[in-house]
C-alpha cells in the first residue's frame, strides 16, 4: 500500500463537446437551459455562459456529467476569456459566523441578497458582448438558446438526435 496519493489525471473532455456547442443543462438551479461552451477549467469542469442577456444563465461552472450536447455550434473564436476567469474566481469566499446569544439564535434570520463582486460582473459583460455578437450572426439562434428543453409525451429521449 503506497503511502502517497496518487496525483489526479486530468478530465478528459467528451468529444461531442467543443468550443462553441451549445449544451443543454440537465440538472441545477439552470435545468434544461440552453447554453453556450466556452472553455474546460483546469479542475475538468466547464466554463459555460447563456449568455445573461438571452436566457438569464451567467458565466458558470459545470460538470460535464450534467450537460447535453446538441450539434448546433456558435462561433467562439471572437469571444476572449480574461485570463482571471479560472477556478480560483468561481470559489466564495469563506465567512465565519459570529456566535450568537440565544436570543440572536432563535431570532428570524434576515436573508441578505449576495452581491455579486465587480470582476465577476465585469468578466459576465466581457464575455456576453462578444458572445451576443456571434449568436447575431446566426438566424433565429438567440431564440433557440432563449427556449427552454422540454420532453412531450412519448419522445423518448435516447431516440433524440441532438
Amino acid at each position: 500500500v503506497s503511502a502517497t496519493k496518487a496525483a489526479p489525471k486530468p478530465v478528459k473532455l467528451r468529444a461531442t463537446i467543443t468550443p462553441g456547442t451549445v449544451l443543454i443543462l440537465v440538472a441545477g438551479r439552470f435545468r434544461s437551459k440552453r447554453v453556450v461552451f466556452l472553455k474546460q477549467l483546469p479542475s475538468g469542469l466547464l466554463l459555460v455562459s447563456g449568455p445573461y442577456k438571452v436566457n438569464g444563465v451567467p458565466l458558470r461552472r459545470v460538470d460535464q456529467r450534467y450537460v447535453i450536447a446538441t450539434s448546433t455550434k456558435v462561433d467562439v473564436s471572437g469571444v476572449k476569456i480574461p485570463e482571471y476567469v479560472n477556478d480560483a474566481f468561481f470559489k466564495k469566499a469563506a465567512e465565519k459566523a459570529p456566535k450568537k446569544s440565544e436570543e440572536q439564535f432563535f431570532a428570524k434570520d434576515e436573508k441578505k441578497a449576495r452581491v455579486l463582486s465587480a470582476d465577476r460582473l465585469k468578466a459576465q459583460k466581457e464575455v456576453d458582448a462578444a458572445l451576443l455578437q456571434a449568436i447575431a450572426k446566426v438566424a433565429s439562434l438567440s431564440k433557440y438558446l432563449a427556449h427552454r428543453f422540454t420532453l412531450s409525451n412519448k419522445v423518448f429521449p435516447h431516440e433524440i438526435a441532438f
